[in-house]
This record gives C-alpha cells, structure tokens and sequence, in this order.
C-alpha cells in the first residue's frame, strides 16, 4: 500500500465528475482547488462533485483550499498574451491598461513605489526577467534581461523586495468565508512572512466561529529562517518550490527542501513537497527522468504529501499523470523506508507523545499487524505517522470532518465508526470494523491508542495490546 499522499490541483483539465472518479481510482488523496484561479461558483461544482463522489469511491477526499495571499499578478494581454523580447523596455504601471509586448498593469499596485533602479522583476516562476530602470510615478519601466511569452494574470516577483501588505488580502478575506460555507477541510496560506500571519489567520476563523488546520506555505526566504518560531502554530507545511526558487538561489531549493522535512518532521508536522513535479507531463505522457528522480528525492527525504499543480489543473494527461506519481511513490517507498526521526524537547514531550511513541515500538516488536488510533481530533494519528512505522496506521473516529483531515497524514488511512464510550465496546468496534473489512483476521496482533475519558480532544493516555478474538 501507498503511504505517501497525493495532492492533485482540480482545474479545467480535471473538474468533471467522470475525471474526479479517475483520478480518484488513480490515487488522488487530497484535491486542492487554487483560488488564485476559477469562481465560487465553480469552485463550489467542485466541491459538491468530490462530496457527491466519495459515496461512489467508498472513501473520503481530503479539500485543501489555497488561497492567493498577496501574489502580484499581471493583467490581461490583447489576445491573451504578449511575446517579450530581450533588450526591450517593458512598463509595469498602477493603470488599469490592457497589456503589450511592451506594458502591463499589476493586480497589487502598491509594490510599484517600492521598487528602485536595478531591482530584479521576474514573471512566470522567473522564467522571464527583467530590471528596473527608472520609476516614474505609477509607471516602473525596465528592461527585458530574458524574454519569453507571458499570458494573462501570470505571476510577478520582486526577489529585494518584502512583501508590503497582509497575507490575508480582501479577496482572502471572500474566499476563507467561502471555504468556511463549504467546510473545506484545509486552508492554505499563502506568502507567510512570520508567525503574527498565522494568527492573523487563526483570528480570522475564530471570529467566524471556525476551526480549520492551517498549511503554511514556505515561499519567503524569511519564513524558512525562522521555521522554528512557525511550525508550533501550523497544522502543515507546504514546500513551495515555484515562488521559493525566486526569493533564493535555485541550488539552494533542494537544500532548503530537506532541511523543511528534517524540521517539520522533528515537530510532528506533515510536509507537502510542491510545483513542477511532473511538470513535462503538462503536454507529455511521460515525465523526464529528472522528474522521476525529483519525486522519489521527495519521498526518501521524508515528505508526507506530494503535490500536482499544472499536470492535473490544465494538463492534457491529468489522470496519467497521477497514476505515474503513485507508482513512482510505491517503488520509492519499496527502495527505502524512510526512517523514525527523534521525538520532540522533553518540554514539548506529554502523555500524547509518550503513548503514540511506545505504539510505534510496540508495534515493530510485536510485529503488529496494525496500529489503531481511536481519535477525537486526528492529532494521535498524526503523531504515529511521523514515526513512519512499517504496519498499517488505522485511525477511526465518529466525526466526518476528522476523517477528511485525516487523508493528508502518511501511511494514514480511516475508518467511520460509531461513537462509544467504554472501552469494552471500543475493542468491539475495532474488531467488527477492521475484521468486516478484512484489515485483520483473527489472532492478529494489534496496537490500540486512545484517550480516557473517550473522546476527549488531547487525552491520549491508554495503549492496549490486543489479540484480534481475545476480548477477555
């Protein structure tokens, strides 16, 4: 079985329920829908369609909303886009202007006052570059260092330059509304700058009475330097490998890319490795064997959660697409089982951590045919599945919205049970569900995790070791 989770961008090329139960079959995990792109009206399809699925697929699909944040982002081109040539001067201004080979108007504006002679402007994850030359006012004229076609509301960079506004714009501010309604299951943050984003974030959802986990996404070389200070109010990480090779050099991407895993694995936070994974398979059947290489990199290194974005959002083979990223996941995880890394400071160690440790190494003695985590909030299971334990982790809870959450977690996979609350009929209810589903048969060992009082959100304080038909 699969344990790395596969994130898939929904777009165009893949929005259609027929699709959605491909790539569902394929290995899709988690659908994120980008809000840098698309309506509430579609993205709302979207929604319905994977919830009206998951009767169909006999498991749930894990929603990620990703907001925009502040992305500076170009207008739209006569014709849709504009070649650029090299050497030739090129206009940034505050206008509302249709774009050029020669000018574009800016979605964020104000980042024009910021910039000075000879700031770098990248656009399209800096595959175009240029500089600043002179600064008139609301216009920013450059010069084009390396052309290329641009198309509309592609992406703008400025690597010298700090971000000037909020992470939460007011189109953010629309769309987290949006997610709330429609009970996404995760939001991801977009640009994080510190750890007051986050906040600002989780003020945000607590004034409007909700309580969803965050990701922030590592696209600041500011935020990766001070990822410490981060990962203790985050639910994950996300390794943005697109914006984040604009604000650093690119041989430092990688680099950085470990270290993100090393880290956000020594905290008990899952990690999304994203952008340009399987790139070529865009316009192509088959990936490079780079890319092949780059995505099993991501798996040895640790990562619980691999991410298409283009490929499955626009891609002309989005469902090939994920097919081969599983079994590139499979093969990598066949070659080398990534290893446990070490449990937390003793000041960050409590009974939660102590039980779900013993789990693991009960279960490696033993040689257990699964862990089982009966959870109220999904947090026991995600510490197991930091420990990257080689048996099964199964977490069952009563909620469906814990469920859901749960899909993003590696090695993790659940079960919907009844609520119970002795814990005689918790040993029942793990029999009857994981023996009904042939996970186990009888005399199997199992390792059992749980909070007493039941369902009690941070209690986990009983393990049980038990032989699968021994209810004594």
């Amino acid at each position: 079985m699969r344990r790395t989770k596969i994130v898939c961008t929904i777009g165009p090329a893949s929005s259609r329920p027929e699709t959605l139960d491909r790539l569902v079959a394929a290995g899709m995990d988690v659908a994120r829908l980008n809000f840098s792109h698309g309506t509430h009206a579609e993205h709302a399809e979207v929604i319905q369609a994977i919830r009206a699925g998951e009767t169909r697929w006999g498991r749930p699909v894990t929603i990620l909303q990703d907001l925009q944040g502040p992305k500076v982002r170009l207008g739209t081109f006569v014709g849709g886009q504009a070649s650029l040539v090299t050497g030739e001067e090129f206009t940034l201004t505050a206008r509302s202007v249709k774009g050029t080979a020669s000018r574009s108007s800016l979605n964020h504006p104000e980042f024009l006052a910021a910039l000075r002679p000879g700031d770098p402007v990248w656009m399209d994850d800096g595959m175009i570059q240029l500089t600043v030359e002179k600064v008139d006012g609301g216009d920013v004229q450059c010069r084009i260092v390396s052309g290329g076609v641009v198309s509309d509301h592609k992406g703008v960079s400025f690597p010298r330059l700090p971000v000037p506004v909020s992470c939460l714009a007011p189109k953010d501010r629309e769309d987290l509304r949006f997610g709330i309604e429609h009970a996404v299951d995760y939001v991801a943050v977009s640009f994080v700058r510190s750890a007051a984003d986050i906040q600002e974030v989780r003020k945000f959802l607590h004034d409007q009475g909700a309580n969803m986990p965050i990701v922030a996404k590592l696209e600041r070389a500011e935020i990766v330097a001070n990822l410490q200070g981060l990962l203790p109010l985050v639910d994950a990480v996300m390794v943005a490998r697109g914006d984040l090779g604009v604000e650093v050099p690119l041989e430092e991407v990688p680099v950085i890319q470990k270290d993100v895993i090393r880290q956000a694995r020594q905290a008990k936070v899952p990690v999304i490795v994203a952008t340009q994974m399987l790139e070529s398979m865009v316009t192509h059947s088959r990936p490079t064997r780079a890319e092949v290489s780059d995505v099993a990199t991501a798996i040895f290194d640790g990562a619980d959660a691999i991410m298409l974005s283009a490929e499955t959002a626009t891609g002309r083979f989005p469902v090939e697409t994920v097919e081969m990223m599983a079994r590139i996941a499979e093969r990598a995880e066949r070659a080398a089982p990534v290893a446990s890394v070490a449990w937390p400071r003793p000041e960050a160690y409590g009974f939660p951590e102590a039980v779900a440790e013993a789990a693991c190494q009960a279960a490696r003695r033993l040689h257990a045919r699964a862990i089982v985590a009966f959870t109220q909030s999904g947090f026991s299971a995600r510490l197991i599945s930091q420990d990257r334990p080689e048996v099964p982790i199964i977490a069952l809870t009563p909620y469906s919205e814990v469920q859901r959450r749960l899909g993003l977690f590696w090695g993790v996979s659940s079960r919907l049970v009844h609520k119970v609350e002795t814990t005689d009929e918790m040993i029942e209810e793990v029999e009857d569900t994981l023996l009904g589903d042939g996970t186990v048969r009888n005399n199997d060992v199992i390792v059992i995790i749980s909070g007493a009082p039941m369902w009690v959100t941070g209690t986990t304080n009983l393990l049980k070791l038990h032989r699968v038909g021994d209810r004594r």
